[in-house]
């Protein structure tokens, strides 16, 4: 690759940067270069791997979506997936068997791995260390971010560092395998960890994908168990349910919406509450949207960015019940940012001409958080609005760093301007 010495900078500050755990660094690193000369997915390869060396695999995740080939890397330059089941690592072990690397393994090493996952899952992450280590002292326990969403726990003991993601590891290792792990099994490795964790997302995930009645009976025994954080669970996977349907005429959408609008008028942990009220985000109905406003105003705020996210997403994209805009219209000024973006979001998603809605975005326009000034330039544009137009101006280009999010709400009203440009 020949780059001249601005360009060779750069690549070398990827490295550097994707070394030492600076995501923002990356991010605005990559930005300037596509920016200066064409985009080069050979620095992207590159820095993903300097950076599962360095085991920031929250970095390696956003590049492997931002074009990293793993398949280019050689197999000398990565950490062998042995060191990757060890490290407990969930997000280490998918960059290691994704595209372009999975046929490097074959199966009789993928199966020892997967007895070698089991035996940390079994033993208990620190037990299997303190055998390792040989170590009587405390162990120091920090929290991770390991991918782009989910995060781990991570334990230090006798300069051994690991990480508590055996139990997701092992059901990857499986899936990949070819294995069915039952129903009992993902649900009991989920309610090992919380709600942030890498195994409770991929069990989730995975059963509400297996679309099976067996699924559907855990999920309402879930639901009536009074420990709140197995409600919890249960009604991820309601959730779930309706998010993956390949329609709202689906068996187990229809089953998902009836269960999650009659779990809303009961629910009183408000962590189980705001999963239930997502769940109706994106069907909605007269009951659906009854149960959201039951809740407009309740004091915990993921429950009311929940119902701003629900309200106004009913399946002919716009309609909006009076009840539903004068609710919209009170969170777009509640006193949570995300709230308001939440409102902000639906509102543009409605885009129906509404007057009094799109006035009600240009309120916003002069907010003192940019974030809440991008979504109502955003908002403004779906609704047709020239005045996203000159606020889209006054916000400039997207932050350096926040590029691809900011973008994405900036070029409707780029969009809308040309357009507008085009007709006179």
């Amino acid at each position: 690759m020949q780059t001249d010495g601005h360009a060779g900078g750069v690549v070398e500050g990827t490295l550097a940067a994707a070394r030492e755990g600076d995501m923002l660094r990356v991010k605005q690193l990559l930005e300037e270069a596509d920016a200066r000369f064409p985009t080069d997915w050979d620095e992207r390869t590159a820095a993903f791997a300097a950076a599962i060396q360095a085991f920031h695999t929250d970095i390696a995740d956003m590049l492997l979506r931002r074009g990293a080939d793993p398949g280019e890397v050689a197999p000398e330059a990565l950490p062998s997936l042995r060191e990757a089941v060890d490290s407990g690592s969930p997000a280490l072990f998918d960059a290691l068997t994704g595209r372009g690397l999975r046929d490097r393994y074959p199966t009789a090493e993928l199966r020892e791995l997967r007895d070698l996952a089991r035996t940390w899952h079994e033993a208990g992450t620190e037990s299997e260390l303190r055998r390792r280590t040989g170590s009587s002292e405390a162990v120091t326990r920090t929290r991770v971010q390991d991918d782009e969403y989910y995060t781990v726990g991570q334990l230090t003991l006798g300069g051994m560092t690991v990480r508590d993601g055996h139990g997701a590891i092992l059901s990857r290792l499986e899936e990949v395998l070819g294995i069915r792990t039952s129903c009992e099994e993902l649900i009991a490795r989920a309610l090992e960890r919380d709600e942030d964790h890498t195994a409770w997302g991929q069990a989730a995930i995975e059963l509400s994908h297996r679309r099976e009645r067996e699924v559907w009976a855990a999920a309402e025994s879930l639901r009536a168990d009074a420990d709140p954080f197995r409600r919890l669970f249960g009604a991820e996977l309601m959730r779930l349910f309706e998010l993956f349907a390949d329609s709202h005429d689906e068996e187990f959408c229809i089953l998902a919406v009836a269960a999650l609008t009659d779990w809303s008028a009961g629910e009183t942990d408000p962590a189980v509450l705001t999963t239930v009220l997502y769940g109706l985000s994106s069907y909605q109905g007269p009951r659906a949207e009854a149960a959201l406003l039951a809740h407009l105003g309740h004091h915990e705020l993921g429950v009311r960015r929940a119902v701003a996210a629900g309200l106004g997403t009913s399946m002919d994209g716009k309609h909006l019940s009076d009840a539903a805009r004068e609710a919209l219209l009170a969170l777009m000024n509640d006193p949570d940012t995300d709230v308001r973006i939440a409102a902000c979001r639906s509102v543009g998603d409605i885009a129906n001409g509404d007057p009094g809605l799109s006035d009600a975005l240009a309120t916003l326009l002069d907010h003192p958080e940019r974030r809440v000034q991008l979504e109502a330039v955003h908002g403004l544009a779906l609704h047709r609005d020239e005045r996203c137009v000159e606020a889209a101006k006054r916000l400039g280009p997207p932050r350096p760093g926040f590029h691809e999010e900011e973008h994405a709400r900036l070029e409707v009203a780029w969009r809308y301007e040309w357009h507008r440009e085009e007709k006179a």
